[in-house]
Order: structure tokens, then C-alpha cells, then sequence
């Protein structure tokens, strides 16, 4: 049986599998021995900027990575305002049922869960500990990607970075929105009935619209068949202490979505909306997973070999994870794989991830067929060469070195692209 080459191995070696390992063990190492994760870590990345760098002036794409540029910039703002609002969802599910119901609200039957803690009792206790490690996360699978985008200085994938960057953040936007579109639908438990407590300062009693429309039948089944039958909200809500409205002028709309209290309800903005932690009730389907998926896809399609399978096992190994440590429950995750794969493959009938350059050499190719095969019958091999150079200078594959615009964007965008992995990695390291 044939096997896929995509998968079991690439034409362009092995260096970036390498690396990824390399990035992945050295961070390990702070659960193994801290004092060689902190000599050890600035040494890689040190390592890996420098060659970055150092490869700079000899990569011959950059006609293309500016190309790229603008669809780029329109990911990276699309997908901004797709975690914004995901960011008021998430607070918004939280709030509008309050602290008492989060915290009394049982967590939902999950077999996935049981699956765990049976499997506990009967695997060794070697591997139920490999289970257990916390070998990768968010921001291992984020700083993946990166990698994966930079290795095209190194023609370890297919120019140009930037529109596979492009790609990844208009597909994770995407992705984004349909996840916080599903969870606002149907509020759930926590997994964790704790978490709420813990991180959210909202109001204990429900919002009045769940005063009204849910607190009255949630419970009663006499009111529940009533208000299917009827139709109409019939039910008195009770009392409740009133809401704290705060003077956010323009932005006071949001008040009843994300209910501030009085201790922080003053804006700049709202506290950069409480720096956009995770949620609390359960989010269907997980974003960690993704993250994850869209980054096995990403490396699976533009790079290859082991080092894909590998990344997979690591998808695999950080969903049984977010089962195991109650972080999302089973159908969260299951849901986020096959949404991932297919928004991937759906992106990709109509996001061309390849240089554009081939097409061009392979549409001037086919012009120049007749005259090709003629001079190959005489044996002109001048003539060859001049067609092919043609070819080639026509397609604008390589850049005139010292062209000060394309140093300039060539700079720019490696500054960039640096910043924005420090930021990631600043940002991210706690998963």
C-alpha cells in the first residue's frame, strides 16, 4: 500500500524536525531540572534567532512575503477582533447567571473523565506519569507554528511565511468566532465548580434576564411543562439586589454582558477587560485544542515527516490532558479536532499557501513549449539556456539584493515577526 509522502517525509531534511524537539525537550527540562532549563533556554533561542538573521540576506522570496504583507496585516486584525469577542463572550456566560449558580451547579456526566481514571488502575504507572506530564501546551504549539513560519529562510517549507502565517490567523479567527458563538448559545457547568470564585468578580445573584426568563422554571417540572405549553414567561422572579451600572459612555451597552461590581468597575478599558483570561463555565469547544490542531495541520501540510506525526501525538497527548485535569470535558475536545481539521482543509480551497512564482514559471513554460522543443531537436543548447533564463527572470523569483525598499521590508518584517514571538511567549506561558 502506498504511503503518503506528506506525512511519513519531507525533501528538504531534517532540521526543523530537529529543532522543534530541541525546543520541546529544553523546555521540559524546568519540571526536571530548572538550573539546565535556564542555561539552556536563552542558549536555543539565541541559537535559532541568530541563524534567522543570518539567513536574511540570502533569501531570494521576498517579492512574495510582500505580497503577502497586506492579506497578512487583515489576518492578524481579523483575528484581534474575533478574540475580542470572544473575550466579552467568555466574562458574558459567566456573569449572567452570577457566583451562586456557577458554584452549585453540578459538572455534566463525562465518560471521557471516566475513561481517564479507569485507565489509571490499569496502565503502569510509567506511562499513566508520561499521561500525566505537562510535556507541551498553548504556547508550545503557538512558538511551533512560529518556527514553522521561519523555517522558510531555510526553505524548510515553501515561501512565503507571511502567507502561511496569513492563512493560520484567518483560519484561527475564524475558528474563534464559531467557538463563541456555539458556548454563549447554551450556557454549561464548569468541570471545575470552583473556577468561577476563583477568578471572576461578578455578582453573586443572576442577571435579570435569567431572574426572568430561566431561575423560574429551572428546577420546577410543573413550571417547565407550563411555560412549553403557555409559551410565556408567567413565573414571578422575586427580589434580587439591584445592578451596579457604572458610567462607561459609549461603552455602557456592554454592562449587562459583563457585569462589573463597584470594587472594579472603573474602565482603562475595563481593566484591558480583565486581561482576557479563560472562562469559567464550560466553553464548547476548547481553544488550547484548536491551537493545537490547526498547528498539526499547518506543519502536516507545509512540512511533513516524522516530525508531523509527532506533533500529532503531541495533539493527542494534550487532549488527554485537558480531559484528565478538568479543563474542558470530552466533547469540548473531540469537537475542536474535527473543527480544526476541517476549517484547515476548508481555508485551503481557496487560500493558496505555495508561491505564486511557480505558476508564473509554469504559464511562461507552456508559452515557450514549441520554441523548447525545437532547440532541444537541434541540439541548441545555447538557445535552451537563453529560454530558460527568460523563464526565470519573468517569474521575479530573485530580488535585486540591493534594492533599499526590500531591505527595509525585509527588516521591518523580521522585527516584527521577533516581536511578536516574544509577545506570544510572554503572554502565553501560562497556557
Amino acid at each position: 500500500m502506498k504511503r503518503s509522502p506528506a506525512i511519513l517525509k519531507n525533501r528538504r531534511g531534517g532540521g526543523l524536525g530537529f529543532a522543534a524537539i530541541a525546543y520541546i525537550g529544553v523546555d521540559y527540562l524546568r519540571f526536571i531540572s530548572p538550573a539546565w532549563h535556564d542555561r539552556l533556554q536563552p542558549a536555543l533561542w539565541t541559537i535559532l534567532a541568530i541563524a534567522a538573521i543570518i539567513r536574511v540576506p540570502f533569501y531570494k522570496y521576498w517579492s512574495s512575503e510582500l505580497r503577502s504583507a497586506i492579506p497578512f496585516i487583515f489576518a492578524m486584525l481579523f483575528l484581534l477582533s474575533a478574540l475580542l469577542f470572544e473575550a466579552i463572550s467568555v466574562r458574558s456566560v459567566t456573569a449572567v447567571l452570577g457566583l451562586e449558580w456557577n458554584s452549585d451547579a453540578s459538572p455534566l456526566p463525562d465518560v471521557g473523565q471516566w475513561l481517564v481514571l479507569s485507565l489509571n488502575e490499569k496502565l503502569p504507572q510509567t506511562v499513566v506519569n508520561i499521561l500525566r506530564a505537562r510535556i507541551i501546551g498553548l504556547h508550545h504549539f503557538l512558538m511551533l507554528f512560529i518556527m514553522l513560519a521561519f523555517s522558510v529562510l531555510f526553505e524548510s517549507v515553501e515561501a512565503p511565511g507571511l502567507g502561511l502565517g496569513a492563512r493560520f490567523m484567518f483560519t484561527m479567527g475564524i475558528g474563534r468566532l464559531l467557538r463563541a458563538i456555539t458556548f454563549i448559545s447554551t450556557i454549561l457547568p464548569s468541570a471545575r465548580p470552583w473556577c468561577a470564585s476563583a477568578r471572576f468578580l461578578v455578582p453573586q445573584h443572576p442577571h435579570p434576564w435569567a431572574q426572568k426568563y430561566y431561575v423560574p422554571y429551572a428546577t420546577d417540572s410543573n413550571a417547565i411543562r407550563n411555560v412549553i405549553n403557555w409559551d410565556t414567561a408567567y413565573a414571578d422572579p422575586g427580589e434580587y439586589d439591584p445592578e451596579f451600572r457604572p458610567d462607561w459612555g459609549s461603552m455602557s451597552f456592554l454592562i449587562d454582558f459583563l457585569r462589573p461590581t463597584a470594587p472594579e468597575g472603573s474602565s482603562a478599558w475595563y481593566h484591558l477587560l480583565k486581561k482576557a483570561s479563560g472562562g469559567c463555565n464550560d466553553l464548547i469547544y476548547s481553544g488550547h485544542m484548536l491551537v493545537a490542531v490547526l498547528t498539526a495541520m499547518a506543519w502536516t501540510e507545509a512540512y511533513g515527516g516524522y516530525s508531523s506525526a509527532l506533533i500529532w501525538i503531541f495533539v493527542i497527548h494534550s487532549a488527554q490532558r485537558e480531559i484528565r485535569e478538568r479543563h474542558h470535558y470530552s466533547v469540548d475536545v473531540v469537537v475542536a479536532i474535527y473543527v480544526g481539521i476541517m476549517l484547515w482543509k476548508m481555508t485551503g480551497l481557496f487560500w493558496p499557501m505555495k508561491d505564486q512564482s511557480k505558476a508564473t514559471r509554469l504559464r511562461r513554460l507552456e508559452k515557450i513549449q514549441g520554441r523548447l522543443m525545437r532547440a532541444a531537436k537541434d541540439d541548441d543548447i545555447e538557445e535552451i539556456r537563453e529560454l530558460l533564463k527568460e523563464v526565470e527572470v519573468s517569474s521575479h523569483v530573485r530580488e535585486n539584493s540591493n534594492s533599499k525598499a526590500m531591505w527595509l521590508f525585509s527588516g521591518g518584517t523580521i522585527i516584527f515577526t521577533l516581536s511578536m514571538v516574544l509577545l506570544a511567549f510572554t503572554l502565553t506561558s501560562d497556557g
